[in-house]
């Protein structure tokens, strides 16, 4: 669904940098602030809005990461005319099916890996910002593209 993927996208890049539980605290704040995540309105946001955000204290007030949401939000549409969707786009990167690693500690989940490098370029060079290969293998653990539970937690297998 590429809403969602959009939606995860834009708190990740947000995160860089941060706690996931700031992000997290703030989810409802983002989704109010950024149109419920809709990238076909945040691609059109001009400066005003864009100043209203800076101003809004239940959002992260970074002016980089607001101005490289619209930056996203229009990247994000040409890939979705290129590709048909961002989903086909982004899963080719895994051929079409989720990397299931087989972790027996947390701790050892790579940070980013050879995949969410070469993705993390790609996004760059198609406009993208904020997507370092940190960021996107932390995008890939949220939509399923890599599991990385520990392979005794309840959730492995269905994962």
């Amino acid at each position: 669904d590429d809403a969602t993927l959009f939606e995860f996208l834009l708190l990740e890049t947000f995160q860089a940098g941060l706690s996931w539980i700031t992000i997290l605290k703030k989810r409802e704040n983002f989704r109010k602030a950024f149109d419920g995540f809709d990238y076909s309105k945040i691609a059109k946001y001009n400066q005003k809005k864009t100043d209203s955000l800076l101003l809004d204290a239940g959002i992260i007030r970074n002016k980089l990461k607001i101005h490289s949401a619209v930056t996203n939000a229009i990247a994000f549409q040409k890939i979705q005319e290129e590709f048909g969707s961002f989903s086909k786009y982004l899963w080719a990167f895994v051929d079409n099916k989720p990397i299931k690693n087989k972790l027996k500690n947390s701790k050892d989940a790579p940070a980013n890996t050879l995949i969410s490098k070469t993705l993390s370029k790609d996004l760059k060079k198609r406009g993208f910002k904020f997507v370092g290969s940190t960021v996107v293998y932390a995008h890939m653990q949220a939509t399923g593209m890599v599991n990385d539970h520990e392979m005794n937690c309840f959730r492995y297998q269905e994962v």
